[in-house]
């Protein structure tokens, strides 16, 4: 235990001796080992605040709008547009194995909302009993609708976090009562705030159940079915399924309407989990290569610290020479040096660490839950991991060699070394 002590003494003692060499050589290696750390974790901030964002709209879900097809059957030119139904909504429960969930939505923003006090024009929603099961509306006062509203064809209606503010200043809204178009709505339920930064739509909105909405606000145009409805939404049974429940739901609007599921133009949708997916591959991408450019930045700091090495073995040639000549083995000088570097190298990526976790914490302080569409940056394990371990790697590289130099040398020669 001594002879190792004072081993560690001399090679600190070595270390110290060149403070501006070591200080620079070590700093190459920690900047490059907390910038690896810096953009990795920024990645991952990114990756895990689009995650949020997605995970705001709702839960795997996909958005369908219908899309354009034909005016008449196998032509392909003069193309016009066609209106989901409610029946739509029901084929697709009975014909699509694979959709665990589905809701129909008719949303207008035509319609004048007004209050005791104020006037607003946000978006007014018929949504099915289920609508909260897919896309995120969390209830802060009150409820949600129920079977009771449906069967007792109650005028209800759920608002948005905005829509408190635009109609009720100041003023409670629970249990008030709304005019929409003239027909009078009491309030029973009112939405958290969703979405983030100026994204404030979805808090801009006005829920009333879809059996209301057909009666009083049903959809307006020429030649559509009478349970025309702007969007569908719908779940796969798991995320593995979105392209299987995709392909079933297109099968069963695209037979209902007359067109061939295969053309893309009939359908106008989004797929949340795809995009997650995408989301994540570029991310993924991102970081297999900063990877590689901070082993590289690595690999470059490890050469330096070899040359480092080989000038000090130059410099201590006469003190090896004495050291040999006083009876040190070769395997205790090949010791002592290769300890250099790997001290060196091991020190420069801890301060480095150290470094990075200490700027992201800061970071994460300063930004903390934000609305600008992503995460504070965060100590990725994997990142750290193959840092220390690419930096295990070039220290044993960087000091065996030189260290091997160090005890080959002939003690006479090294002696007369000038």
């Amino acid at each position: 235990m001594r002879a190792l002590i004072t081993i560690f003494a001399q090679v600190f003692q070595s270390i110290g001796a060149n403070k501006l060499r070591s200080f620079l050589t070590m700093f190459g290696i920690a900047w490059g080992v907390a910038s690896l750390l810096l953009l990795i974790g920024l990645g991952e901030g990114f990756r895990s605040g689009q995650r949020r964002g997605l995970a705001e709209l709702g839960t795997d879900m996909i958005m369908m709008w219908g899309g354009t097809i034909p005016v008449l059957p196998e032509q392909h030119v003069g193309m016009r547009p066609y209106k989901l139904t409610l029946s739509d909504v029901e084929a697709i429960r009975a014909q699509a194995p694979d959709v665990r969930n589905v809701t129909s939505i008719i949303n207008r923003s035509d319609i004048k909302q007004v209050s005791d006090f104020s006037s607003a024009g946000g978006q007014v929603l018929g949504v099915e009993l289920n609508y909260p099961e897919i896309s995120n509306l969390p209830i802060e006062q009150g409820r949600f609708l129920n079977q009771q509203d449906i069967d007792e064809r109650r005028q209800v209606v759920v608002l948005g976090q905005r829509m408190v503010g635009l109609l009720f200043p100041g003023r409670p809204a629970l249990g008030a009562v709304i005019t929409l178009n003239g027909y009078r709505f009491q309030v029973i339920g009112i939405a958290k705030k969703v979405g983030r930064g100026n994204n404030d739509g979805p808090n801009q909105r006005i829920y009333i159940p879809i059996p209301t909405m057909q009666e009083f606000f049903p959809l307006a145009g020429d030649n559509i079915p009478e349970d025309s409805i702007s969007q569908i939404e719908y779940q796969p049974l798991t995320e593995d399924l979105n392209e299987t429940a995709k392909a079933e739901v297109h099968k069963v609007i695209a037979t209902r309407h007359g067109f061939d599921p295969k053309r893309k133009e009939g359908f106008e949708e989004w797929d949340t989990i795809k995009t997650n997916r995408m989301v994540g591959l570029i991310f993924t991408a991102m970081d297999l290569f900063l990877g590689g450019v901070g082993i590289v930045t690595l690999a470059l700091g490890a050469v330096g610290i070899i040359n480092i090495m080989l000038v000090t073995v130059t410099e201590r040639t006469k003190e090896i020479g004495l050291r040999k000549a006083l009876g040190a083995t070769n395997r205790s000088i090949l010791f002592q040096f290769f300890l250099e570097g790997l001290t060196l190298t091991a020190l420069s990526g801890v301060i480095g660490i150290l470094g990075a976790a200490a700027l992201m914490a800061a970071l994460g302080s300063v930004v903390g839950n934000n609305d600008m569409g992503f995460d504070p940056p965060r100590l990725v394990p994997w990142s750290a991991a193959m840092a220390m371990g690419t930096l295990t790697l070039c220290g044993v590289v960087a000091g065996l060699y030189p260290a091997r130099q160090a005890a080959m040398l002939a003690p006479v020669e090294a002696l007369r070394k000038e």
